[in-house]
C-alpha cells in the first residue's frame, strides 16, 4: 500500500487526535488543522491524497474549505466525517459515518474512484 497523506480537519481537539490516531494506526500519515485557515495553509504547503473534514466544522465553512480544496488540487477528495447519515453535504466527494471501521473502510473505496494520482507508482529520479 503506498503511503496516502490525509489532512485531517476539526475544531474539537480530541476528535481530531483520535481520528489522527486510528488513521495514523491504519498506515496512513496525518496532518491535523484545526481550523479552514490552517487547513488551506497545510493544504497549500503539502501533498495531500485525501481531506477528512469533521462535522465539528459548521457547513458554511466545510463548504468554504471543499470549493478551495478543489480549486487548487481538483483531482484530491474532500470528505467529511458525519455523526448524522442522514445529513448530506452536496458538495463534498463523501458523507462518511462517524465510525473508526467505517472510516477505514471507505477511504481506499474513496481513493480508488478518483484520478490516477492515487494508483500510481511513485517516479524515480
Amino acid at each position: 500500500m503506498p503511503h496516502i497523506v490525509a489532512l485531517a480537519v476539526g475544531r474539537d481537539p480530541v476528535l481530531l487526535e483520535t481520528r489522527g490516531q486510528v488513521l495514523r494506526n491504519a498506515g496512513y500519515r496525518v496532518v491535523s488543522a484545526r481550523s479552514v485557515e490552517q487547513a488551506l495553509q497545510s493544504f497549500a504547503s503539502g501533498d495531500f491524497d485525501i481531506v477528512i473534514v469533521c462535522h465539528s466544522i459548521p457547513v458554511r465553512d466545510r463548504e468554504r474549505l471543499t470549493y478551495a480544496i478543489h480549486r487548487h488540487g481538483p483531482n484530491t477528495p474532500v470528505v467529511v466525517v458525519t455523526a448524522r447519515v442522514s445529513a448530506i453535504d452536496r458538495f463534498v466527494d463523501a458523507m462518511i459515518e462517524n465510525e473508526p471501521e467505517i472510516l477505514l473502510q471507505e477511504i481506499p473505496r474513496i481513493l480508488h474512484k478518483a484520478p490516477e494520482k492515487y494508483q500510481r507508482e511513485p517516479q524515480r529520479a
